[in-house]
């Protein structure tokens, strides 16, 4: 099983950003991420604090990691038109060799629809534009020539796409969410990557809803690799480890908590990321790691090495 992190935008400055990427770069990790974010993204976060812009960090990482695969955990359909991601994706990998990747999703953060005057759908039409993204970026990464596309939402009049990749293959669709009537449908269709939430058992379930749409779709599943979007926290006292996951899942039980989340000493979350990987994860993905490279280091030595 392999991890990555999202490296939080907010209430961080960048050069906190880089020492991070810098020392994942160094460690066992396999990608880094970037929130798509354009105020802090939580009720309780401070909107005049600093937010970085999720896809000209990742440019600014690229330049400062040499391995570390680089994404954003996951755009929202709805702040740029799919070819212009499509073509800022395309040329991140050409400036890293081959190692960005495109996370894209339905989007939900409605303040910031608000905020700079951007349309937010209904969840319906939402849904349907992430379908006719998704299919028109696959088209533009792998269609050799000029692109026509003709969709309801967005159109491509022998578009010209060049370069498709900066390594030695397409680069993948990461779709997030776990929708199962629309968001894994197009996953199946479309996508390279699922990235989900929720417990061992509800990651399970979920790969359970996505191996059924690609039966539908003639697709086989094992083409797309899945990912768990999950909270870590290395906390030895198990009080205020306690406290946290309270904080983190007030309405679950603490035995459910305990049982499902990485928050605890090392021995504790190794054995919780384990039960990740017997659900069926390829890579666990950590969000709401503060960017503090020593605490990085602590879990590359103390959790990451015990899955060598």
């Amino acid at each position: 099983m392999k991890f990555g992190a999202q490296i939080p935008g907010n209430q961080t400055t960048w050069d906190d950003m880089v020492a991070v990427a810098k020392t994942m770069d160094a460690g066992r990790w396999d990608s880094a991420w970037t929130f798509d974010h354009f105020v802090p993204p939580l009720a309780f976060m401070d909107e005049s604090q600093d937010c970085l812009e999720g896809w000209m960090t990742l440019a600014g990482l690229g330049a400062v990691t040499s391995r570390l695969r680089l994404g954003t955990i996951v755009s929202g359909v709805t702040y740029r038109n799919p070819a212009l991601l499509a073509k800022m994706v395309a040329t991140l990998d050409a400036m890293t060799k081959g190692r960005a990747i495109l996370g894209i999703g339905a989007a939900w953060h409605v303040r910031e629809h608000e905020a700079y005057g951007w349309d937010f759908p209904n969840i319906r039409e939402r849904s349907d534009r992430l379908e006719e993204a998704c299919a028109l970026i696959r088209a533009l990464f792998t269609t050799e020539g000029p692109v026509d596309f003709n969709g309801k939402y967005y159109k491509l009049d022998k578009a010209p796409f060049a370069p498709r990749s900066g390594g030695s293959g397409r680069i993948p669709i990461m779709i997030g969410g776990g929708g199962e009537k629309r968001t894994l449908r197009t996953l199946a269709k479309y996508g390279d990557i699922m990235n989900v939430g929720g417990t061992p058992e509800e990651f399970a379930a979920k790969i359970g809803v996505l191996n059924q749409h690609c039966a539908d779709a003639g697709r086989n599943p094992a083409e797309i690799s899945k990912t768990a979007f999950i909270i870590l926290a290395l906390q030895d006292d198990e009080l205020k480890a306690a406290r946290l996951r309270e904080r983190f899942a007030p309405q679950a039980s603490e035995e459910a908590r305990k049982r499902n989340m990485a928050v605890g000493n090392a021995e504790h979350v190794i054995e919780v990321l384990r039960r990740y990987g017997e659900a069926g994860a390829d890579q666990v993905i950590f969000q709401s790691i503060p960017n503090n490279p020593r605490l990085y280091e602590r879990i590359n030595a103390e959790v990451l090495a015990a899955f060598d």
